[in-house]
Order: C-alpha cells, then structure tokens, then sequence
C-alpha cells in the first residue's frame, strides 16, 4: 500500500485556532480577558500595575492573577470599584476573583 505524501508546513496560531473549536474559543476567552485588563488598568495603581495579569473567565466570573498576598490585600479593596466600571463599559462580570501566584 502506498502511502499519500505528507506536507509539513507551518500555521500561525490564528489559523490554527480557526480550525479547531476548542482553541478557538480559548483564543476568545483569553483576547476578552486581556481587554478586561485593559479596561480596569487605570484603576490599578502604577505600583501594583506590573505584579498583576489577567487570568481566565468562567461564565460570569473572571479572575486577576497577582503577585502576592500584599498586592491581592490591595486588589481586594478595588475589585467593586473594577466591576462596576466593566459593567459600565457592557462587560456583564458579575464577580472578580484573585488569585495570589507562587
């Protein structure tokens, strides 16, 4: 039996992602969270800015990776202040959770 000739070529992640459902939606849900990120970055004060990123959304809840137990202490006293301006801006986040990374 004859094997058929396998081309190996290289795809950029897009279309990739565009082929296969599962990393598509990935793909959705991490582009949605960073431009959560982007929304609420103004909030956050420029100290605690780069010992915090954006983490996954589950339903209506997304959840903001930080750096450690003093910045969450922090974060935790803006998170209303963050959910309302992204309700305002037509973001339905219902609940924003931290998580300390070690």
């Amino acid at each position: 039996m004859i094997q058929p000739q396998r081309r190996h070529f290289a795809v950029t992640v897009e279309q990739a992602a565009s082929e296969a459902p599962t990393l598509a939606s990935l793909v959705a849900l991490t582009r949605e969270s960073s431009a959560r990120f982007k929304l609420v970055e103004p909030l956050i004060p420029p100290m605690l800015r780069a010992s915090i990123k954006p983490g996954p959304i589950d339903g209506d809840q997304w959840c903001l990776l930080v750096a450690n137990n003093a910045c969450a202490a922090k974060m935790k006293q803006l998170l209303p202040a963050m959910a309302a301006h992204l309700r305002v801006k037509g973001y339905p986040t219902a609940d924003i959770r931290l998580k300390v990374l070690r």
